[in-house]
């Protein structure tokens, strides 16, 4: 574990992020509807993520990782949380900062490519 750089921090990041949003209708008691369940799905989805990522990096993670994350930007309006105000902002903050993080994951990797093959 010696060898941590920044793309794993920005896993790390996510997968805490991901534990927030499933953790946060318990925390900020959002009703039991649609922003709860989206939330559920979506903190689940970033986090096995980011578990994933962390194990054995692939890029095909770090895309869907931004699609998720894009997704939980914009869903309070997709799927109308009205009156729900709370649950909004956990959802773009949360949306907002996962789809930054992936994204600069995916910048890290294009300046830096992994190798593939062992050094001889």
């Amino acid at each position: 574990m010696e060898n941590w750089t920044n793309a794993k921090w920005c896993d790390v990041a996510n997968l805490v992020l991901g534990a927030f949003l499933f953790f946060s209708p318990w925390i900020f008691g959002f009703d039991a509807g649609v922003a709860s369940q989206n939330a559920y799905v979506a903190g689940i989805v970033i986090a096995i993520l980011a578990i994933a990522a962390l194990a054995a990096f692939a890029v095909w993670e770090e895309w869907l990782n931004l699609i998720v994350g894009l997704w939980t930007l914009i869903a309070p309006w997709m799927l109308g949380f009205q009156g729900a105000k709370t649950a909004m902002t956990v959802h773009v903050v949360v949306g907002i900062l996962v789809a930054v993080l992936a994204a600069v994951e995916l910048w890290m990797m294009s300046q830096n490519p992994p190798r593939l093959t062992t050094g001889r």
